[in-house]
């Protein structure tokens, strides 16, 4: 299964107006979406039980789980990152 992510091809549709990607068109888009949307609620609801200390904790591995992210849908997206008018 984990060789149908690294196959070519478009994972998400450009936003029509603006910069960056819009919703997925293929499975392996919703697939990375979701499971980022459940990794950072995770974080956050296990980093809140925490106190104080745990809410930064969790912003810094938000923060650091979406640079990834933003990476992989940059790359995999159809016409890439640019403005549109």
């Amino acid at each position: 299964m984990l060789h149908k992510f690294l196959e070519p091809g478009y994972w998400f549709a450009p936003k029509k107006l603006g910069y960056g990607a819009g919703l997925p068109i293929a499975w392996q888009g919703w697939a990375l979406l979701l499971s980022y949307m459940a990794l950072v609620i995770g974080i956050g609801v296990f980093m809140s039980s925490l106190g104080d200390s745990g809410i930064a904790a969790g912003v810094a591995l938000i923060f650091l789980v979406t640079i990834p992210f933003l990476m992989i849908v940059k790359r995999r997206t159809e016409g890439g990152w640019k403005w549109r008018p």
